[in-house]
């Protein structure tokens, strides 16, 4: 996720060491060891005893920044830990976080060296240092539904530190009204300095803001949950946690929560002080809903208010096999008492329980909710008793049978709602017990009429089975755990789905104007939920996007439409996010480090991009919902494709994918081993490769002390490169080249031949520029962004490369991406390297040379090396984009089947023929290439930034007959993507 990660991990290991070189590690225990700011005579005696008896290492600082722009929160960690004695010790980062969330970096520094975490595709199924449920399948079995556990155990050298860096990211859904955020407190012991820091930014005017206790326990959770839509009607307003702090301003709200260690040890001396929960809502406008817009992307949450419940027509199927006996059963009848009060006139219902034998409340009908019908359903209730086995298909095929023959018969209304609630929990034993057949059997037996709700109690439930059956069939899926409160959750459940307001909900835009837009059509809208949908824009440069939006409700048809001003939401959107950056990058209030800072300004580097992160979250969730649902092999294998190159691209830890941590190696003695010796260049300084804006060099200024652990840190950052700043000097590459417009250029040093074209993409398409996966595992990729074009040009619009990536797969797979800002090398490292600064890196066979807001110089290889221009405008016109200009410098080490727009011709000979007069016309020329004959004329282009002038035969019409196939068959489908030449070599 966090472009800037390593730039702010240097600026922390710096930090630390500073901090080593000062601290005391004396045999007596002193209390400043440990971080405390508090005088000591004024620490409890036992809360003395408890930290300086620990043994293992001590959690020094533990610092929870979050951002949440319009729903979608960003989230970092950092926790330092203390090892002050002197043998090495294991230290332990354990942390919760939310089982809708993604991780998206996972960094440690110890010893003074960065350990930089890489996410890589998941080959097998193994087991990941994230706990039990961590890396999970969806759909397995697991016990923590609403958690997952990041783990990880390092050695940490004798009288040293290790500081973690943990970040994710995760879309707040809503939920009875409000949108829930969870952080996780449980350090597990108290904590020398502990502070929270929730920034929330929206659109629209933040509402119903409301802090809860600290909650610890499932069915303390559960009981929340379900209570919810209550809480506004509650008069006594919750206890906030003791030092919680609540800034809310409109569309700002802050809230910061930073218990000393005296308070923490009022709470728990355990360390386990649970989950500080925020809930909130948005103020929201009758219409089409909230669409925001940046940098060629597009988000639309969709929830509308203030209509009429749609009625429902709804079947309860209810397990009552021998493992129900008990607390379970009770619960689930005192969900289905209160349930019950809750039916609607105008819904109908009916009730099966099942265990071996299957028991029909009302045979052969659905009945109206009245008096009478609600008194003997709470007596059928009441007399349900568990026994016997679970027969899961049975009970599927009857409750389907009774909604199928209700919406065939005259009392069925078109508009009506129709749904399944199934629950058990366990696994089928009687009758069919294949999962396969079970879901086939119930697809028949459904025909998409209707959806199915399943819930799962306890452990020993084939979740993969409920979730595959509700996803099939247009529903979702709820897990309680063995020791919650499920008639709490049961009741939660119910209140999600038992006020539909729309049916058949179709989100259409404006045709050709989007493209991979996510799921865009839904069964049911529910009172406090939300619909959200996110996509591309094909045209940046368009001044308005149509958005129409068709659902039923009732008995009537609603068509909400209007056309949305792309450009003012892309400026208000921007004005969110500047509002966001400017509130993460303030400390938390009495914390005595700039820790908190540094955290806010990273993820405001990444909240930039926080649309195109949306688009990518949900596609991703939405790819691993289609594999699930795959019915052959085929769909499965490119579903699962698709969002493992989307999880590489955002680098998620999902479901199929890895993330693989090199531990440091820490000696018998308790020491670091060394790292390897790394001889900078003659007459050349080893400086960090990442440096925050503004920072300086001030090693010069340092005790010798301190500037070897800064040499130290130098080395440890660059192990396996060398990381040295390059003299600006006058660079010579070739004229092949596609810049500006973008403007082609292909020099043919045989023929002696420059030709040039000019390629008309639209803004998002990702194009081909050279294609060697196959031979020396090269792949280069760029991406368009529009722009209007200047006054008095004859174009509409023009495009340029806002992004080019270079793709190795050779000896083992990196990439460089390269922005006008920054420069990503993922490579045995990943670093992020500002444009503006002069700095060369090398990692294995990929190397970096950075000229200072001027140039890039890629090489792989030392055969093989690519020139990008870095163009940007300090004041740009209104028609004026900051862009990249590509060129070939080094070629040798492409192979002879090279293809893309430009690798296809690196080995080419061409040749100019002259055609005869015809009638009046003058005599043409054309040029030979691949046995092709291309009309050409004589033109002039600027290159290298303008400052030289080359002469080119020009091919028209988008390059027809010059380049192999048409246009469309170099779009790439994503920028790592490194599909071959369709046609396979440069012949046609």
């Amino acid at each position: 996720m966090l472009l800037p990660l390593l730039t702010l991990l240097l600026s922390f290991s710096g930090t630390v060491l500073g901090q080593l070189e000062d601290s005391k590690f004396e045999d007596d225990v002193d209390l400043a060891d440990f971080g405390l700011d508090i005088a000591p005579r004024r620490v409890p005696r036992q809360v003395k005893t408890i930290i300086t008896k620990e043994t293992k290492p001590h959690i020094q600082e533990l610092s929870i920044k979050t951002t949440i722009i319009s729903r979608y929160a960003f989230t970092a960690v950092y926790c330092s830990l203390l090892n002050r004695h002197p043998a090495a010790s294991e230290g332990v980062f354990q942390f919760q976080i939310p089982a809708n969330a993604y991780i998206s970096n996972f960094t440690m520094i110890i010893g003074g060296r960065v350990y930089q975490s890489e996410v890589k595709p998941k080959e097998k199924r193994v087991k990941q240092e994230r706990g039990k449920s961590g890396t999970k399948e969806p759909g397995d079995a697991s016990p923590e539904p609403e958690v997952e556990v990041f783990r990880m155990a390092a050695k940490i050298p004798g009288r040293n530190r290790a500081v973690f860096l943990l970040t994710y990211e995760e879309l707040l859904q809503r939920r009875l009204g409000r949108y829930e955020h969870v952080t996780s407190l449980r350090p597990m012991q108290l904590v020398s300095r502990l502070s929270l820091d929730v920034t929330i930014v929206d659109h629209s005017p933040i509402t119903d803001l409301e802090v809860l206790p600290l909650r610890n326990g499932k069915s303390n959770a559960a009981a929340n949950t379900a209570t919810a839509p209550k809480a506004p009607n509650i008069p006594a307003k919750p206890e906030l946690p003791i030092t919680t702090v609540i800034k809310n301003e409109k569309n700002v709200c802050k809230i910061t929560f930073s218990p000393n260690i005296i308070q923490q040890a009022k709470i728990t001396t355990s360390g386990i002080l649970g989950d500080f929960v925020i809930r909130y809502d948005v103020q929201r406008d009758m219409g089409i809903g909230d669409i925001q817009v940046l940098n060629g992307h597009f988000v639309h949450y969709f929830a509308p208010k203030d209509l009429p419940a749609v009625p429902k027509n709804v079947v309860f199927v209810i397990d009552t096999s021998a493992s129900m006996l008990g607390t379970k059963i009770r619960q689930t009848k005192d969900a289905l008492f209160t349930i019950l009060r809750d039916l609607r006139p105008g819904d109908n219902f009916n009730f099966v329980s099942f265990s071996n034998k299957i028991k029909v409340w009302q045979p052969n009908r659905l009945v109206p909710v009245t008096p009478l019908n609600i008194r003997d359903a709470k007596k059928f209730i009441y007399m349900l008793t568990p026994t016997g086995g679970t027969n899961i298909d049975g009970a599927i095929q009857t409750g389907s049978s009774l909604l199928r023959d209700y919406l065939l018969g005259p009392d069925s209304s078109p508009n009506s709602v129709s749904l399944i609630i199934f629950l058990t929990d366990g696994r089928p034993t009687v009758g069919e017990i294949q999962s396969v057949a079970i879901l086939g059997n119930t697809r028949s037996a459904v025909q998409e009429k209707f959806c199915i709700f399943t819930i799962g109690i306890g452990n020993d439930v084939d979740y993969r089975l409920l979730e595959r059956m509700a996803l099939e069939n247009c529903g979702m899926m709820r897990r309680i755990n063995e020791e919650a409160d499920a008639s709490a959750m049961l009741k939660g459940f119910y209140n999600e789905i038992g006020t539909p307001l729309l049916s058949d909900i179709r989100i259409n835009y404006t045709e050709n104007s989007v493209q991979y837009v996510t799921q865009n059509l839904f069964t049911n809208y529910f009172n406090g939920s939300e619909i959200v949908v996110a996509g591309k824009l094909t045209n940046e440069s368009a001044e308005s996007l149509h958005v129409q939006v068709t659902a039923s409700n009732n008995d009537k048809s609603i068509i909400l439409e209007t056309d949305v001003p792309l450009r003012h939401r892309q400026i208000d959107t921007e004005k969110n996010v500047k509002l966001a950056t400017a509130a993460m990058a303030t400390g938390v209030r009495g914390l005595g480090t700039d820790v908190t800072q540094k955290l806010g300004v990273a993820l405001g580097s990444v909240a930039e991009d926080f649309v195109e992160r949306v688009w990518g979250f949900l596609s991703i969730k939405e790819g691993l919902r289609s594999r699930l649902r795959s019915q052959t092999s085929k769909d499965r294998e490119g579903h699962t494709q698709q969002a493992t190159n989307l999880s590489m691209t955002y680098h998620f830890l999902t479901p199929l994918t890895s993330m693989v941590v090199e531990k440091p190696e820490v000696l018998t003695d308790g020491s670091m081993a060394p790292a390897p010796t790394i001889t900078p260049g003659a007459g050349e300084a080893t400086s960090p490769a990442n440096e925050l804006p503004g920072d300086t060099d001030d090693r010069e200024q340092q005790t010798p002390g301190r500037n070897l652990n800064s040499q130290a840190l130098s080395q440890s950052n660059t192990i396996g490169k060398v990381v040295r700043r390059p003299t600006k000097k006058s660079i010579t590459f070739s004229k092949t080249s596609a810049d500006g417009d973008p403007h082609f250029v292909v020099e043919f040093p045989l023929s002696k031949l420059t030709v040039c074209f000019n390629i008309n993409g639209e803004p998002g398409h990702i194009l081909g520029l050279v294609s060697d996966h196959k031979y020396s595992g090269v792949t280069v990729n760029g991406k368009l962004i529009g722009a209007p074009a200047p006054p008095g040009s004859h174009k509409q619009q023009r495009t340029y490369f806002s992004t080019i990536t270079i793709v190795v797969d050779k000896p083992q797979r990196a990439y460089i991406e390269v922005t006008p800002k920054k420069v990503i090398l993922d490579g045995r490292d990943r670093i992020v390297l500002p444009c503006h600064s002069t700095v060369s890196v090398e990692s294995g066979a990929l190397s970096v040379a950075i000229v200072g807001n001027s140039n890039v110089t890629v090489t792989v290889g030392g055969n093989i090396s690519f020139v990008i221009l870095l163009h940007r405008y300090k004041n740009p016109a209104p028609y004026q984009r900051d862009h990249l200009g590509f060129y070939i410098g080094n070629n040798k080490g492409l192979s002879h089947n090279c293809h893309g727009l430009l690798g296809q011709f690196l080995y080419e000979e061409v040749g100019l023929a002259e055609l005869p007069a015809q009638g009046d016309t003058k005599p043409s020329l054309v040029l030979k290439v691949k046995n092709r004959s291309v009309p050409v004329v004589q033109k002039s282009r600027r290159i290298y930034s303008g400052t030289q002038s080359v002469d080119c035969w020009f091919a028209r019409n988008n390059a027809a007959k010059l380049i192999d196939g048409e246009y469309k068959d170099y779009l790439m489908s994503h920028m790592f993507d490194t599909g071959d030449w369709p046609h396979g070599t440069n012949q046609v």
